[in-house]
């Protein structure tokens, strides 16, 4: 919204506010704005989380050591959804399609994750949302979301079609007579559902409708692994800050259609404003650290870790660094794999793999302070996302 007022002011004389149209100057303002808000709302909602006694229950067969976290507010995922959302609105265009389909994605699995919270912390049923349920409604968002990106790019594919159709050429004689349609003709083959490999700077096979099941496993994939990995005191949202600001570099270069050529990576027109969704993630996550580092005064919920997981998935489907996700967030990977190879291996041998799963249990009940845990994934973080950041010029 403020850059609508920007504009008014420009055009009415004030000039300085050109400036506001520049995406780093909004990237930037958006995790400032992002850090204000989480510090001036987290401890209200944290005094109305543990009023309403909305505490995270504890399972019995974990370290003995989190039961003092028994009765920690939990749901706190919501403070930061909610700071995202506001953030985005003030400092983003809102006339950019990504920027909407990113943050609707965002809010929709918040709102499963919120209803699965709810079951269990307010209306005291421990299954909460059944497993098959919330399964349903994941993939249903997930989905529309790949369907509408997907749509998005056919609709550009086919403009593209019928205006070199109008030449009165056939195809393949416009590209190559005509160099005014040259770039018209790039669309043919759109870069939107192009499988980007990393390190290869010519490798971008065309994907055509196989481009939604890919968004889709990768969007409900990555809700679900960044689930998994909230389990330990600020374990997965820096992570989650880490990888959301390397998209946001990701996005910036992909939209802007220079340095997208000189890295050789898919120029995706407009995809450059998620620079300000990235940058609302990044303040919002940083502002509840500030609350959920060790010892935790709130923990995210389901409300939370399932809506930006969704998140990190459906800007990388965007900026077409799917794989590039996988390397930048391995620990979230590692901790998925470790849950299905320990319930594999106890069906299948009635033997477990670790001594408990996910993976950063494992450790602890080997004996690593919590504390240690965190770190070190972090660290394993932070060298995996500088990893994906190298795919950038490394081609």
């Amino acid at each position: 919204m403020l850059v609508y007022l920007a504009e008014y002011l420009k055009q009415e004389g004030f000039t300085v506010f050109d400036v506001f149209r520049y995406l780093t100057l909004r990237g930037v303002l958006a995790v400032i704005t992002a850090l204000v808000i989480s510090f001036i709302i987290g401890p209200w909602m944290i005094r109305k989380l543990r009023y309403r006694q909305i505490g995270q229950p504890v399972r019995d067969d974990g370290p003995e050591t989190h039961l003092i976290k028994q009765g920690t507010p939990t749901m706190g995922g919501a403070l930061i959804l909610v700071t995202i959302a506001v953030t985005t609105l003030l400092w983003g265009d809102l006339r950019n399609h990504y920027i909407w389909i990113v943050m609707l994605t965002t809010l929709a699995f918040g709102i499963v994750g919120w209803v699965d919270d709810y079951k269990k912390l307010v209306l005291q049923d421990p299954k909460g949302l059944i497993a098959r349920y919330k399964y349903l409604w994941q993939s249903v968002f997930g989905l529309a979301a790949a369907f509408v990106l997907y749509y998005n790019a056919d609709l550009v594919s086919y403009d593209a079609t019928r205006v070199l159709q109008a030449t009165g050429q056939s195809i393949g004689e416009a590209i190559f007579y005509n160099p005014a349609v040259q770039s018209i003709a790039v669309n043919i083959n759109p870069v939107e559902t192009q499988l980007v490999i990393p390190f290869f700077a010519d490798v971008h096979p065309q994907l055509g409708w196989l481009f939604i099941p890919l968004a889709y496993f990768v969007i409900v994939g990555t809700s679900n692994a960044v689930n998994m990995t909230d389990g330990l005191d600020g374990l997965a949202i820096l992570p989650t800050v880490l990888v959301g600001g390397a998209l946001g570099v990701f996005a910036y270069v992909s939209g802007h259609a220079e340095f997208a050529q000189y890295l050789r990576i898919p120029s995706i027109d407009h995809v450059g404003e998620l620079v300000i969704f990235c940058g609302a993630m990044v303040g919002a996550g940083l502002g509840f650290l500030w609350f959920n580092t060790y010892p935790a005064t709130v923990f995210m919920g389901d409300v939370g870790a399932l809506a930006l997981g969704a998140a990190l998935g459906v800007i990388a489907v965007v900026v077409r660094q799917e794989l590039v996700l996988f390397i930048m967030g391995g620990v979230f990977v590692v901790e998925t794999v470790s849950v299905i190879l320990q319930v594999a291996s106890f069906k299948l041998t009635g033997k477990r793999i670790f001594r408990m799963a996910p993976l950063h249990h494992h450790f602890e009940l080997k004996g690593w302070p919590e504390p240690r845990v965190i770190v070190r994934f972090w660290i394993i973080t932070v060298i995996l996302v500088l990893i994906g950041l190298a795919t950038l010029k490394l081609r």
